[in-house]
């Protein structure tokens, strides 16, 4: 689960730095061409990450209380994510929406939960 979260981690990375310098691959910016494509993105994208990121740290802190490692990386995640989208306004190729925020946030807190709930390896 640790290179998932890692291999996760940098693939949302790249694609934040490929936006902000608007090289995104055409497939990519297809996937957001439907009606609030990129709030399901946003959704999935920090879903994923919070997922991948809380249980490989679930499985490498075993002392420490399920809960509180899950609500550890859930507010890491939220702080940065939010950093990241107020950070677009001053990139002329980006656009920053409370609703794109409000879907991240969103994701990081489904994706947590389905860590929390998902059984130990």
């Amino acid at each position: 689960m640790k290179y998932s979260a890692v291999l996760f981690f940098v693939f949302i990375v790249g694609l934040v730095i490929l936006a902000d310098t608007d090289r995104l691959p055409v497939f990519i910016q297809s996937a957001y061409d439907f009606p609030n494509g990129d709030k399901l993105g946003h959704f999935i994208l920090y879903g994923l990450l919070n997922f991948f990121i809380t249980r490989a740290f679930l499985s490498s802190l075993p002392s420490r209380t399920r809960g509180w490692v899950t609500l550890s990386i859930g507010m890491i995640l939220s702080f940065v994510i939010t950093l990241e989208e107020f950070s677009q306004k001053y990139f002329a190729t980006r656009t920053f929406s409370y609703l794109d925020l409000f879907a991240s946030l969103l994701g990081v807190l489904v994706g947590g939960w389905a860590a929390y709930k998902t059984k130990r390896p």
